[in-house]
């Protein structure tokens, strides 16, 4: 099953915590990486955790314009705690954000009138996991994010993104310029970039949520 995000609204709210890689300071038309799928614990019928993309324009107040694709387990909003895989693409001729999932399937686009910021461009590409901590009992939840590994596991243990890339100006895909990263909490849910031949620009990402280091 395919899920699809699409909201305006602030980014951050209370409780929703992140391990993120991002790409800012140009303009940017679509994005794109390999990622690998985990089936998540989660703690609270309330809570998520999801590895997705980005795509933002606007500031990171009530006027931010976000599109977000990937893959969720939200017993919630679904029901159950399967994990539904998506991504996606962007094609700035015909000025619509367009929706690809795997190399051949392309699922349909979101007009480019829908937005006011991301109309033409978005100012911001992240890439990465989100989780919900509703501290339930007072404690961080063990809710996990990604594969409930951190980061330093590597390979076969934690959750990554890999040949990140973005669409640029003259629609070409190409690694980004510069990449950050940030997590408001490392000690549940880390993220450690990388760089190499095979993978291109990638990162590490994820945690158990409560633990040990994590109260």
């Amino acid at each position: 099953m395919v899920v699809l995000f699409m909201y305006k609204e602030r980014h951050a709210k209370n409780g929703h915590q992140h391990a993120i890689a991002y790409a800012e300071g140009e303009k940017y038309y679509g994005a794109k990486a390999t990622i690998n799928v985990w089936q998540p614990k989660v703690q609270e019928f309330n809570e998520f955790s999801l590895s997705q993309l980005w795509i933002l324009g606007g500031s990171f107040g009530e006027d931010l314009n976000s599109i977000e694709v990937g893959w969720q387990v939200s017993p919630d909003l679904y029901g159950d705690n399967y994990t539904r895989l998506f991504t996606y693409w962007t094609d700035p001729k015909e000025g619509h954000w367009w929706m690809q999932f795997g190399r051949d399937y392309v699922l349909g686009y979101w007009p480019s009138f829908l937005f006011s910021y991301l109309a033409d461009s978005a100012s911001m590409i992240q890439w990465g996991g989100e989780a919900v901590n509703s501290e339930p009992d007072g404690v961080h939840t063990s809710t996990e994010m990604g594969s409930g590994h951190f980061a330093e596991e590597g390979y076969s243990k934690a959750s990554y993104f890999r040949n990140i890339q973005i669409v640029d100006g003259s629609n070409n895909l190409r690694a980004p310029t510069r990449i950050g990263s940030f997590t408001e909490q490392s000690d549940c849910y880390n993220v450690q970039n990388g760089n190499n031949g095979e993978w291109g620009q990638y990162f590490y990402y994820g945690g158990p949520g409560r633990s040990s280091t994590c109260p």
